[in-house]
């Protein structure tokens, strides 16, 4: 959502008013989840997107009639049915809540927007609180709260209790990007949203694994790192996306490279010996996910190796091994497949297991 924020901070000091539409939850099955953005401007036009159809043209209505009429901010939610599904073509039937939020001034958001592109670009990790619906004359919708991963805060949400209670959450959410609804009670609610460094994945070794796994990671919105000792597999003709090439020794990468909290580290070199050295250089890492490549012997070779060493088997128990989904897998760009999809599913926090409808929906429909 970068581009939204940066959208948002554009205008206001252009002088340019703005209404910035976030959905803040959903229910069912839905176009877009908690999380996405669209910015609707003074002069008509737009960036981001809801999900397209009806969902986005109403809400965009609603934006433009809070512009014209000078008034909001609104807590709206939206019932996608089958019906109207159906005419947008759409296969949803869920329900969306949205907070549309009127941006007027440069005090507004260009302070808080600044913040968060930083954050975006590798520096000081921020969650964002906001309430987004009261009924409490406190409480204000719009009202923001700014933590840091560091726990400084600044703004208010209203009042110091509640500001604590979103201090804790908001320390935890920031560094790794994640959303959170903070129901006060039944009455008020407030979106907390961490924004970070974008997800970036560090693969070391970059054989025929790496390259396939490191080339589905760029097309997913992943940044992409390569570690490898050798010049061949580690270069800019191989890799073009790469934000860094670091050719270098397996047993001491992690010393050539800031590894953030939003980081996702892939073991695969050329053989069990380097796997073990790369694997304990990743070990001293905060990166939020680590996975090894190779087959359950050769996991547990290395594992009995590091457990030796003392290195702590709770630590063990946080290593991904062997690493990806089981697909099936067999061919490198199969492979790539089973390991981007773990790691989706860790950063979504997904279960991995299959998205088919029970049998019993069909039985009932056909009886």
């Amino acid at each position: 959502m970068e581009e939204v924020i940066k959208g948002a901070v554009q205008a206001l000091k252009e002088g340019e008013n703005c209404v910035l539409v976030t959905v803040v939850r959903t229910k069912g099955s839905t176009p877009q989840k908690s999380g996405a953005m669209l910015l609707v401007k003074e002069d008509g036009t737009g960036i981001g997107t809801l999900g397209g159809g009806c969902v986005e043209g109403d809400i965009w209505f609603a934006a433009t009639e809070i512009l014209q009429k000078n008034t909001g901010p609104e807590f709206k939610d939206y019932y996608l049915n089958e019906d109207i599904a159906a005419r947008d073509g759409l296969v949803c039937g869920g329900s969306m809540y949205f907070f549309l939020d009127p941006l007027h001034e440069k005090e507004d958001f260009v302070g808080i927007g600044e913040k968060l592109i930083d954050a975006y670009q590798g520096n000081a990790s921020i969650t964002m609180a906001t309430v987004v619906r009261s009924d409490r004359d406190e409480l204000v919708p719009g009202s923001k709260l700014i933590i840091d991963s560091n726990s400084s805060i600044s703004g208010t949400l209203g009042t110091q209790a509640v500001d604590g209670i979103a201090a804790e959450i908001g320390k935890d959410i920031a560094e790794v990007g994640q959303i959170h609804n903070l129901n006060v009670d039944d009455n008020v609610e407030v979106f907390m949203e961490g924004f970070t460094i974008p997800p970036t994945l560090c693969m070391v070794g970059g054989g025929h694994v790496g390259k396939a796994t490191a080339d589905l990671a760029e097309q997913i919105g992943f940044k992409v790192i390569i570690v490898d000792d050798r010049e061949e597999f580690c270069n800019i003709d191989r890799f073009p996306y790469a934000s860094q090439l670091v050719q270098t020794s397996f047993s001491n990468w992690s010393d050539q490279l800031d590894i953030h909290t939003n980081t996702f580290v892939v073991v695969a070199t050329r053989g069990h010996n380097y796997d073990d050295l790369a694997l304990r250089s990743a070990l001293n890492t905060k990166a939020r996910y680590i996975g090894l490549l190779g087959s359950k012997r050769k996991t547990i070779m290395i594992y009995k190796l590091l457990a030796s060493d003392g290195i702590p088997l709770d630590r063990l128990n946080q290593i991904y091994a062997p690493v990806g989904l089981d697909i099936g897998a067999l061919t490198p760009e199969e492979i790539a497949l089973s390991i981007m999809s773990e790691l989706v599913m860790v950063r979504r926090g997904g279960n991995g297991s299959p998205m088919a409808m029970d049998k019993k929906y069909l039985e009932n429909l056909l009886s």
